[in-house]
């Protein structure tokens, strides 16, 4: 159980956490800690991003011809809007990231919400299943801390009855 295999991630190495000494068991999980930490940031983004596309995606199921002359709110920056009236059914600007926008015909813009929320789902599973490996690891780490801490308390402890 202290050996560490990697086989569902060839890039790292095997290791015996039982050959690392308690200073190097408590660097390595203070790694796993923030390794950790920033596969949750990057999760919480991407869940960001692909609730963005989803609603993005959402929002062109409205957009028919009979809508045609309706006001709207156009966004001006992230909470500044204005009023307009739509005045083409048929396409929309996408914001396709950096600053670029792409005209695309409604069914078109719908494709392309949907490719980037299966793009976005598939990048979050595999940040899912790395972040479970380093979970196994560091739990394997601590396991190993607490097993060595408990072997050192003994060593510690008097032998007087």
């Amino acid at each position: 159980m202290s050996e560490i295999s990697m086989a569902e991630s060839p890039h790292l190495k095997q290791v015996d956490l039982t050959t690392l000494n308690l200073q190097q068991l408590t660097v390595l999980k203070q790694q796993l800690d923030r390794e950790l930490g920033v596969f949750h940031d990057s999760l919480q983004t991407l869940k960001i991003a692909q609730s963005k596309f989803q609603e993005s995606g959402s929002c062109l199921e409205k957009i028919t011809p009979t809508m045609k002359g309706n006001e709207i709110l156009v966004p001006l920056t992230g909470s500044m809007y204005v009023a307009g009236k739509l005045a083409d059914t048929t396409n929309v600007l996408v914001d396709i990231g950096t600053g670029y926008y792409a005209q695309k015909s409604v069914p078109d813009a719908k494709n392309y919400f949907d490719r980037r929320v299966a793009y976005v789902t598939e990048q979050m599973e595999k940040i899912q299943q790395l972040g479970l490996d380093k979970s196994k690891v560091r739990d394997a780490t601590v396991d190993v801390i607490e097993m060595k801490l408990q072997s050192q308390m003994q060593k510690e402890v008097p032998e007087h009855a």
